[in-house]
């Protein structure tokens, strides 16, 4: 089943798969000539790279549990162990334990969402992802009164992720999630891309979906769900509070303090295709703003 919020994201809008794989092998080569803030521009049915092959599409990535280099997710991912897989969900739930993701399938309804994916370094795509909603895990934990927030960790094994024996990010992975947007029907867990199931360098086997937040509030690879009264620590916000809230909405009116977030450069519109204008929520304002009603979205990025 596909379900298209405001009726206007098909699977023609789709980033083809090709450039969605190589989308970090552009920005890597365009980082070095200055151009990754200057040029941009949307993807279309008609508008599309030449498809590498399956080896050179999956060999740039970001997920720094592998290093820090493009290439390095790749050529190391594939040795971190997905099965089995377990979540423990615990703090201010009914059903705390270790929840194997067959059981969690096993309970889960499968579906196609199509959504739009903003980046926080300004790129943007459209990516159909499939999954569930964390609604539907969170309920059959069981969540009590008291829970305000919910907070998310990556697998942390050293002997399988090369990249954790340095200290780029404060071991391991962690976002977090008011309770209202971990519950809305937007926010998901996905499972699979492009009718494949998710690889492992793009958070395999179960990761974060937020699409009206910047792409590194969506955490990979999760074994760790907690239910608590707090806000819960956040691995970038630690790392820099001054660039990286808590929040990390889409606003186009807040800039990074390094480059401005009011456009953005969709994958596949070429090297030097117009930027397009960034859109309040990443273009799902209808169905969330009413969340941060009174708040200062400057204030509180």
């Amino acid at each position: 089943m596909a379900r298209r919020w405001n009726n206007d994201l098909t699977h023609a809008d789709a980033t083809p798969e090709a450039e969605f794989w190589n989308r970090r092998r552009i920005i890597a080569g365009m980082a070095g000539t200055g151009l990754a803030a200057a040029v941009g521009g949307k993807a279309s049915a008609s508008e599309t790279l030449e498809p590498n092959s399956w080896e050179e599409v999956t060999s740039y990535c970001n997920f720094y549990e592998f290093g820090t280099g493009k290439e390095d997710p790749s050529r190391y991912a594939g040795q971190m162990t997905t099965k089995p897989w377990n979540v423990k969900i615990d703090g201010l739930v009914d059903r705390p334990g270790d929840y194997s993701f067959d059981q969690i399938l096993g309970e889960m309804t499968l579906e196609e969402r199509i959504y739009r994916f903003r980046c926080v370094e300004a790129w943007s795509m459209v990516v159909p992802w499939q999954g569930f909603e964390l609604a539907d895990l969170l309920n059959m934990a069981g969540v009590q009164g008291g829970a305000k927030y919910v907070a998310f960790e990556t697998l942390h094994r050293p002997a399988e992720m090369p990249g954790t024996a340095y200290n780029v990010l404060d071991w391991p992975y962690r976002e977090g999630l008011r309770l209202d947007e971990a519950m809305h029907p937007l926010t998901l867990m996905a499972t699979g891309i492009f009718g494949k199931p998710l690889p492992n360098q793009n958070g395999a086997p179960l990761r974060l979906v937020v699409p009206w937040k910047y792409g590194f509030k969506s955490i990979k690879s999760v074994v760790r769900i907690t239910l608590t009264d707090q806000e819960p620590p956040t691995s970038w916000n630690m790392a820099n509070r001054h660039e990286y809230g808590f929040y990390s909405n889409v606003n186009p009116d807040v800039s990074h303090p390094r480059w401005s977030q009011a456009s953005e450069r969709r994958i596949g519109g070429g090297l030097f295709a117009k930027r397009q204008p960034t859109l309040m929520f990443n273009g799902y304002g209808d169905e969330v703003a009413s969340m941060y009603e009174g708040m200062d979205l400057a204030r509180f990025f």
